[in-house]
């Protein structure tokens, strides 16, 4: 038998909670409102991860790849905005990963890392845009993402601190725990299903994609503790109170949102599941 763990009081405990309602009070009036105000939160979100991950991965030389890479998102975006239905937002973003690599071999500054940053942060943000804009249900699509992705990350944490127990992956995140990696994934498929039911779906396949892309969800966490890790970077950034980075923020979003993507795109998925809003 284990003893309990001890709670000691943080202030995290009210910041996090705090800063956590604004944010995602901002971002459901920006998918609700439509999607040339969504766009443009995503251009704000992309401009602050832009700068985390490089940052990062150039080591203290960053100035002209964050102008360069912000540069790139906010054009296919605006690009997405005017002609949605063509492909010059992703030939925007193909050139500018070359653009990428060009200027890191030039400083000689990671160069496949510098480019990966474009497609990290720019082919994620096309494909929450993209969902937004599906008629007519598409704002209640990307709302069912982001409960999956903000269930799976609270969830974790709050099991995680609760259980504790074995580490999930200890040499990329010594935080994260087994218990935690269940926890949020049981809530991503609970508050999923329960959105899925309100809006008149199938909350059973409510439940299962939830937890499906609540697994998806903590592989996108896992993978900037990887990146953070080979750069030798404990945090991406301490720009939210109680969050930290916007990248530790947005990692799980990331990848879940390319996921769904692929799924609704690729293989015709309704994410609604018979739920017509």
């Amino acid at each position: 038998m284990t003893a309990p763990r001890t709670l000691r009081f943080s202030r995290d405990w009210i910041t996090r909670p705090v800063f956590g309602v604004v944010l995602a009070a901002i971002v459901i009036g920006a998918i609700f409102a439509g999607h040339g105000y969504l766009a443009v939160a995503i251009a704000a979100v992309a401009l602050a991860a832009a700068r985390e991950w490089h940052r990062m991965v150039g080591e203290g030389r960053y100035g002209v790849e964050l102008v360069a890479t912000t540069a790139t998102i906010w054009l296919a975006l605006l690009a997405f905005v005017l002609w949605p239905r063509d492909l010059t937002a992703e030939l925007i973003l193909a050139c500018g990963t070359f653009v990428h690599f060009a200027i890191g071999l030039s400083r000689r500054s990671h160069p496949l890392w510098q480019a990966g940053g474009v497609v990290y942060l720019g082919v994620p943000a096309l494909c929450v845009l993209t969902l937004r804009t599906i008629p007519p249900h598409g704002a209640w699509m990307v709302m069912g993402l982001f409960i999956v992705v903000w269930a799976t990350d609270t969830g974790a944490l709050f099991i995680g601190t609760l259980v504790g127990g074995p580490k999930l992956a200890p040499s990329l995140s010594p935080n994260k725990t087994w218990a935690g990696t269940v926890g949020g994934v049981v809530a991503a498929a609970v508050l999923e299903a329960a959105f899925i039911a309100a809006i008149g779906g199938s909350w059973t396949m409510g439940a299962l994609f939830g937890g499906l892309l609540g697994v998806v969800a903590h592989l996108g966490d896992l993978f900037e503790s990887l990146v953070k890790r080979r750069f030798r970077a404990k945090d991406s950034g301490g720009l939210i109170p109680g969050h930290g980075g916007v990248l530790d923020r947005v990692d799980s979003t990331l990848a879940a949102a390319t996921a769904l993507a692929i799924a609704v795109f690729a293989f015709h998925l309704d994410p609604l599941f018979g739920a017509r809003p």
